[in-house]
This record gives C-alpha cells, structure tokens and sequence, in this order.
C-alpha cells in the first residue's frame, strides 16, 4: 500500500484521511487525521526504502551499490527522483549573486590581473572559485 494520498477525482484538491481501521481487532477510528506534517508521505514504499538505505549507508552511493547491485547513474537518479517527490529541484544550487561593491572588486581584481576571466565570471555568477558546485 503507497502512503501518498490521493488527489480529489473531482476537483484536485488534497485528499484527508478520515477513517482508521485495524483489521486485527476491528478497531474503528474516524476523525480529521493530517498527513501534511510528513513530507516523506510523498513517497512511494521503493522510494522510502532508498532512503533507509541511503542513511544506513552513510549517503555513501559505494556502499549503496554494493548492498542494492545498482550502477551510480542509477542510483543518482532515484535520488534525484526523491528530491523530486520532496519539492526539491535536483541539481539546482542556491546561488547567491554578489552585490554592486563584491562586484566592483571582482571586476579589480580581473583588471590588475589577480584572477582570470573564468575566475572572474564564476565568482560573478555567485561562486566562489573554479570548482565551486562541482561534485568532488
């Protein structure tokens, strides 16, 4: 059984849960429940076993692909799909622009010959040097 719960067939909207039941005991329990506080409720069972199997590992994808028999690229996707599942844009850095002053030393420093033109439109496109955002 997925744990997201479904959108409105009508209108779209979020659907709530309403109704608890145990099978075991017949136990009956209705109310208003919100499922909104726990964002992994977006994932499906595979998804939230990646990521047990992302913490137990240690985020380490050498180790995850020993244990799931996965390829990196692979496994870089599905995590990227959770990301996904999260709200989170993959990929995508917060990148903070510098501001008029940063930029006028930045400009210094390329025209006196301290940094290089690529150094330069890095730290202006908001990083700070030639291998910042790249994955080590």
């Amino acid at each position: 059984m997925a744990n997201k719960i479904p959108t409105c067939p009508v209108c779209g909207g979020e659907m709530t849960i309403t109704h608890l039941h145990c099978p075991v005991d017949d136990v009956e329990v209705s109310g208003h429940f919100n499922t909104g506080s726990n964002p992994f409720s977006a994932l499906t069972p595979e998804q939230l076993q990646f990521v047990v199997t992302f913490v137990r590992c240690e985020g380490r994808y050498n180790r995850m692909e020993e244990e799931m028999k996965l390829s990196y690229p692979t496994l870089r996707s599905r995590f990227n799909e959770i990301l996904g599942a999260l709200g989170f844009e993959p990929g995508k850095e917060d990148i903070v622009k510098p501001g008029i002053d940063e930029r006028r030393k930045i400009l210094e420093d390329l025209d006196t010959g301290k940094i290089s033109a690529e150094e330069a439109q890095l730290r202006l496109a908001g990083k700070k040097e030639p291998n910042a955002g790249t994955p080590a």
